[in-house]
């Protein structure tokens, strides 16, 4: 199996259920996207919440789909910045239980947090003060952190630092890896679609992106936008919700389904497809078990509140993603 190495920035998301949207409104946070608060705002926002009841993950949107990697069994690694805090502490740990290495760097700078506040229509929107993850510098990447893998997957949040992602990018190709990423959000690739357009073109192989970070990308619709992706990388996969989601590798392009399931919280439903489909392509499969098991690992995790699917699901989880290897 390929091993896998995340570079992303290192959150932990403070997973808030509200019961009104009016409660976005008040903090102006436009509801499904990522808005960055400094840490004024961050505190504002964890205060004006503090009556609805949280939930504490690891997170960030490259750590959410190592974590998921690591309880599959796949061999994995992640390189992050923390702070020197306790909230560094519960990250840093939170990855080694599912077999993660971790590559982190400590910081004066407090550990960054995401809060993620659910609506009732299970939409989520975050406000993400980085803190300590934004303090990971070109200059730190040590070739060492990337000579037993062989596939980088890139957390597109970190396009806001393009020297940091094309450093990352240049150790990986200089050690002969795959590099997968993942578009981020639709208002990060608007703000910086220059930059991806760089970085994906001089470097990616596979390219994954949900419905209205496609459209950012491309000003096309799904179908349209996949082929302009595919173009680009290798394979391209973009994700359409309910719809399911397109994978295109050439002229192949590829229709997979979506797990029937009540929906609790889209939260990592991107994050953990990721896992499922670069656990296919780590272990050589076609390219349609590779979104089934993406596929299922997305229904997992949007049936709770989280960007975790829960420990007493992983069991079942795991004999259903051994039949679909095996069929």
């Amino acid at each position: 199996m390929k091993k896998i190495l995340g570079i992303g920035n290192a959150l932990v998301d403070v997973m808030t259920p509200i019961n009104d949207d009016s409660i976005l409104d008040l903090f102006a946070l436009p509801k499904g996207s990522m808005q960055l608060v400094d840490s004024a705002k961050s505190d504002e926002v964890k205060k004006g919440t503090a009556e609805f009841k949280t939930k504490l993950a690891c997170g960030g949107s490259a750590a959410n789909t190592i974590h998921g990697l690591g309880m599959l069994g796949a061999k994995t690694g992640f390189i992050g910045s923390v702070g020197k805090d306790d909230t560094g502490d519960f990250f840093e740990n939170d990855l080694k239980k599912a077999g993660v290495k971790t590559y982190l760097l400590r910081r004066n700078t407090v550990t960054g947090t995401a809060v993620a506040l659910i609506s009732t229509d299970s939409e989520r929107t975050f406000a993400t003060h980085l803190g300590a993850a934004v303090e990971l510098h070109a200059g730190e990447l040590k070739p060492e952190y990337f000579k037993s893998f062989n596939i980088l997957y890139l957390e597109g949040y970190l396009i806001l630092d393009k020297n940091l992602v094309e450093a990352a990018c240049k150790a990986a190709k200089k050690n002969g890896m795959e590099i997968a990423i993942d578009l981020a959000s639709f208002n990060v690739v608007n703000s910086n679609i220059d930059s991806f357009n760089y970085i994906i073109d001089r470097y990616v192989d596979i390219i994954f992106a949900n419905e209205e970070e496609a459209k950012s990308f491309t000003g096309l619709n799904p179908e349209g936008a996949v082929k302009i992706l595919s173009g680009k990388g290798k394979i391209a996969i973009v994700k359409t919700g309910k719809e399911g989601s397109l994978i295109m590798r050439g002229d192949e392009l590829i229709r997979i389904g979506i797990l029937p399931v009540k929906c609790v919280d889209t939260t990592g439903a991107g994050d953990l497809y990721a896992s499922g489909f670069l656990y296919g392509y780590a272990n050589g499969l076609p390219l349609d078990k590779c979104g089934l098991i993406g596929a299922v690992m997305a229904g997992n995790v949007i049936q709770a509140v989280g960007a975790k699917i829960p420990a007493r699901k992983w069991s079942g989880l795991k004999n259903r993603i051994s039949a679909i290897i095996n069929e």
